[in-house]
């Protein structure tokens, strides 16, 4: 039985999910869940117990001092509502976590039960992969789903992906199964420059769910991060003649493949959303899933703190390519 005192009646809620680890490359998904959370001071109302979900030999707790009082956060899943303003208000029910590391199903059903409990009626479930992708391009977005009324009704791709799946696709087969509408949307993040932080990737998936849900979704100083982040690769990729000539190679692949629809659906939704945000007034203030379920640990370092300089690329690799697995 899951007790929710103190959580108003919600309008027209949305689930809003991503979680650290395999299908989070570049941290993509979770900072574009955090960057909601923050923006819109998000309220936490619940947290999953971890002990019933995580092991703390991989996921250690870290301890820290409070007024010389020494405390310990544990690594969890924590669930939060923001409202979103305007002519039609409508609450996010935010999920951020870790991908847990034990009873994945048990995990499922309980955020399934917040869901029920609060009338969600959408999820959406955001995640990053490595792919085959140039940093020069825009970031690969694809939106699927498992259900096929949805995705003709919302222009999705229906999932038709088969290997090792991860926290994300798990959680979107339960909510098919318990008949809760669910969506994924998957950022491509190049492979060579894996390394968290990737601006450019989180600021594409807000953009495609800004689309998805229709609400105006504040981008702080995103935009700007993102161009700095790209900045910062060409120059690295340009010490490098090897790495800047597989970059171009990718980049030639990539506009040779998307030349059909460069004036069509994806000009009319940027026009959209330019109208959008000019009627709103201003602005408002572990290892990674690859594209063929394979693991890419071997392309992350380990991140540091704040804003950090892209590192340089790794030798060229060939074999992921940028195809979401759910």
């Amino acid at each position: 039985m899951i007790e929710l005192e103190g959580v108003p009646e919600l309008i027209d809620p949305v689930m809003v999910a991503a979680f650290e680890g395999w299908n989070d490359a570049g941290d993509a998904a979770s900072t574009a869940v955090a960057h909601l959370d923050r923006e819109w001071k998000g309220e936490v109302f619940a947290a999953l117990d971890a002990e019933d979900y995580y092991d703390f030999q991989v996921n250690r707790p870290t301890v820290w001092m409070d007024a010389g009082v020494r405390k310990i956060t544990w690594p969890t899943t924590r669930l939060s509502v923001v409202r979103v303003g305007g002519e039609k208000p409508r609450d996010l029910v935010l999920v951020r976590g870790i991908e847990p590391s034990m009873r994945w199903r048990s995990f499922c059903n309980e955020l399934l039960g917040f869901a029920h409990e609060l009338g969600v009626e959408l999820v959406v479930i955001l995640g990053a992969l490595l792919g085959d992708t140039p940093h020069t391009r825009p970031v690969p977005i694809s939106g699927t789903t498992s259900d096929t009324d949805l995705a003709r009704r919302m222009d999705l791709e229906e999932t038709k992906y088969e290997g090792p799946t991860g926290i994300v696709g798990v959680l979107q087969e339960a909510c098919t199964h318990a008949g809760v509408p669910a969506v994924s949307l998957w950022a491509a993040v190049p492979h060579y420059v894996s390394q968290p932080p990737n601006p450019k990737a989180t600021l594409a998936l807000l953009n495609r769910l800004e689309d998805l849900i229709d609400v105006r979704i504040p981008l702080g100083e995103l935009p700007e991060d993102a161009r700095a982040w790209q900045v910062g690769v060409d120059q690295l990729a340009a010490e490098d003649s090897e790495v800047a000539e597989y970059v171009q190679t990718l980049e030639e692949a990539r506009d040779t493949a998307e030349l059909p629809e460069a004036s069509g659906e994806a000009i009319a939704r940027e026009f959209e959303r330019y109208l959008r945000r000019r009627d709103g007034g201003g602005p408002a203030t572990g290892g990674h899933a690859t594209a063929d379920g394979g693991d890419g640990t071997y392309l992350r370092d380990t991140p540091g703190s704040g804003r950090t300089r892209p590192p340089m690329p790794p030798k060229p690799n060939s074999e992921d390519d940028d195809s979401p697995e759910d």
